[in-house]
């Protein structure tokens, strides 16, 4: 059974996360528990799997017609996927203590330190916005054809070799945008929810797991972006299993960047 933070101890300094420096394969080793933790909690895992799905096609339907659309939504998709992945973390650290599964205890795991969960919440939600943004600038300075369709998005301007200065622009934004999120998340929201700490510490810390262990991290950005890409690719299909393997993952991920409070 998960415990809030009560409120003395939130009142309370807390020390500042020491890092802990990882192999460049730790990244290897973190799917390796994922899968394992995956397979000893699947049904309500995959049931929030399920749910990112069904989200993930809401999206690609609002951006249907609006093609410019697509890139910014799904593209975005990975910028809030930490927040969203908040109830699998719990369920990683009930495993953890060798806890009875309680799906409710971790989809209200985030009240014990709400605040600051809701303030990393709006930080990737203005990151999503700003990235929507963005994308929508460079379709409107690179494009000049027809209006575009989802449907034809891919033929028109992936594979017809008139849009390459397009595709470099939008590449380059998404790049440098998800490498800022990147940093400043990758372990933040378990960070969030397993101890009282506020996000402006937690981003910090995130920021400095990355400074410390640049190429296992390097690995692992790029690890969750090509399988995140596969799981969009199935038309949200591969999201069912592979977006709590990936939270349970990131938690193992936390585990290994953050040492463990004194």
């Amino acid at each position: 059974m998960d415990h809030s933070f009560d409120h003395a101890q939130a009142l309370q300094p807390v020390a500042e996360p020491k890092v802990n420096q990882v192999a460049l394969g730790a990244p290897i080793q973190w799917l390796r528990l994922g899968a394992r933790d995956l397979g000893r909690s699947l049904r309500p895992s995959l049931a929030v799997g399920a749910a990112v799905a069904v989200v993930g096609w809401l999206l690609m339907a609002v951006s249907w017609r609006v093609a410019y659309l697509a890139p910014a939504l799904l593209g975005g998709f990975l910028y809030v996927a930490p927040f969203a992945a908040i109830a699998i973390y719990g369920y990683s650290r009930q495993l953890e203590r060798g806890d009875t599964l309680d799906p409710a205890a971790a989809r209200g795991a985030w009240r014990a330190n709400a605040s600051s969960i809701a303030l990393f919440g709006l930080m990737l939600a203005v990151a999503l916005i700003f990235w929507e943004r963005v994308a929508a600038i460079v379709f409107a300075a690179f494009y000049r054809g027809e209006p575009l369709q989802f449907s034809s998005l891919v033929t028109t301007v992936l594979f017809s070799g008139a849009y390459v200065p397009l595709l470099l622009a939008l590449g380059s934004a998404a790049l440098l945008i998800a490498a800022v999120v990147f940093a400043l998340s990758v372990v933040s929201a378990p960070l969030l929810l397993d101890r009282p700490v506020d996000v402006i510490t937690a981003a910090i810390t995130s920021v400095r797991c990355c400074l410390r262990n640049p190429g296992a991290m390097l690995l692992w950005a790029a690890l969750i972006g090509s399988i995140t890409w596969f799981g969009l690719a199935t038309f949200m299909l591969g999201l069912v299993v592979v977006f709590p393997w990936l939270a349970h993952a990131s938690w193992h991920a936390y585990r290994a960047l953050v040492a463990p409070e004194a």
